[in-house]
């Protein structure tokens, strides 16, 4: 490993054609995109491929057209209009399958830029908080340039890269992207409790980011032997793994461990996975896998949505023609959870968008949308206003139960259009 003076200097290793991996989530890697941005003003036709940049802006500037296309797993809030525009690519992938084509070179990468932790006295460098498809590219790629920073937690699992991998790198004292805790809102609340109604002792949980998966956590400290096996978790589960309400003690699959393939959140999250064996950080193309996920029982997925319409149809990722997100992990959980013994499948969302002005769960997808969970394999669906377990029912069924959860304001409207 070669060390170099200043981010500019790293990113001369990068040329004209190549095809870069960023490392994603809250592990990216922000003076080292800064610079790759002056870098690629040099350059032509650079691709750089992501699963979800946090801070991208830098990359997403309109004079980089021609010089730099970013190739999007997953779109964020960076990336979201210049993928509308036609001036960035959204590909529509299971996350679990990510890793697979970076493995067999269907996507080629010749550069990885990746942000770790010191090495210890062996050599090994941290992928830290951010795993997922990373340590798949990491393998994957001709040349390796790395952040070193003091500030990344030092992570057990598959997050481990050898010096030897490296091929430049440079040290870099600088603060993690953190996500504070938020309090859920009063709607956020009142969906995470018809959520943990469903939860019963020994469930194994996947959980995302932000106000709905919080409040069911905070619902959840009278559970029992609780396991986790979730592509992320954030600030809420270390006080569940705390109190002994997570234990993992029932799980097939890494009995005793929380699985996950990379953290978002504050500090003390971050504090919590340093040099902790109980958390497992894995290679997504496992965690992720409906196969793996299923040996453990009582696997319960909760996911979010978009919209939903009255046959249970889910679109996430999309509104109409907009990509607004990603495909993810979503049908991964879902489908893992469908053939756990004793498993679930939620799909969580507020009842109204814009204020209350629309509702989310609709006669029909607006036009464009994708669909990105079937209706065959929708399980429950979730609002504040109740719980609709769709699994086995008929499309006359599924609108009622579906009408019964949506917004007052628009059932009438909502009836009218089914039967009309």
């Amino acid at each position: 490993m070669k060390l170099t003076s200043s981010p500019q200097q790293l990113m001369q290793l990068i040329q004209s054609g190549h095809r870069v991996w960023c490392h994603s989530m809250a592990a990216t890697p922000v003076p080292l995109l800064d610079a790759l941005a002056q870098r690629a003003l040099e350059l032509q036709d650079l691709t750089v491929m992501q699963l979800h940049l946090e801070h991208a802006e830098s990359i997403c500037t309109p004079e980089l057209q021609g010089h730099l296309r970013n190739r999007c797993f997953f779109a964020g809030e960076s990336t979201r209009a210049l993928i509308n525009s036609g001036q960035a690519d959204y590909v529509p992938l299971f996350l679990s399958e990510l890793p697979k084509r970076l493995r067999s070179g269907d996507e080629r990468v010749d550069v990885a830029i990746i942000q770790v932790s010191p090495p210890d006295a062996h050599g090994n460098c941290s992928l830290g908080i951010s795993v997922e498809a990373t340590a798949a590219a990491v393998q994957s790629a001709s040349k390796v340039v790395a952040m070193i920073n003091p500030q990344m937690p030092r992570t057990h699992g598959d997050s481990f890269v050898n010096i030897r991998q490296i091929d430049t790198a440079i040290e870099c004292d600088w603060l993690l992207i953190e996500h504070p805790y938020q309090e859920p809102t009063k709607i956020q609340q009142a969906i995470g409790r018809n959520i943990a109604g469903l939860i019963e002792d020994g469930d194994c949980l996947q959980m995302g980011i932000g106000g709905v998966p919080d409040a069911v956590l905070e619902q959840l400290a009278d559970r029992k032997d609780l396991g986790v096996h979730t592509e992320m978790f954030s600030n809420a589960l270390p006080r569940l793994i705390e109190l002994g309400v997570v234990t993992n003690s029932r799980k097939k699959k890494q009995r005793g461990k929380s699985v996950t393939g990379f953290v978002m959140g504050n500090r003390a999250l971050y504090d919590f996975v340093d040099d902790n064996p109980s958390v497992a950080f894995l290679d997504i193309e496992y965690v992720n896998d409906p196969t793996i996920i299923a040996r453990n029982d009582q696997v319960v997925s909760i996911n979010s949505a978009l919209q939903v319409d009255l046959s249970g149809q889910v679109c996430a990722d999309s509104l109409g023609t907009q990509i607004y997100s990603g495909v993810g992990g979503q049908v991964d959980f879902v489908t893992g959870a469908g053939f756990s013994k004793g498993g679930k499948s939620i799909i969580a969302l507020p009842s109204t968008a814009k204020g209350g002005a629309m509702s989310r769960i609709v006669p029909t997808l607006a036009a464009g949308s994708g669909v990105v969970t079937t209706r065959a394999q929708v399980d429950f669906v979730v609002t504040e206003f109740g719980v609709a377990k769709l699994k086995g029912l008929s499309l006359r069924e599924r609108a009622e139960v579906l009408i019964s959860i949506a917004h007052p304001d628009f059932r009438d409207g909502l009836i009218s259009k089914w039967i009309g």
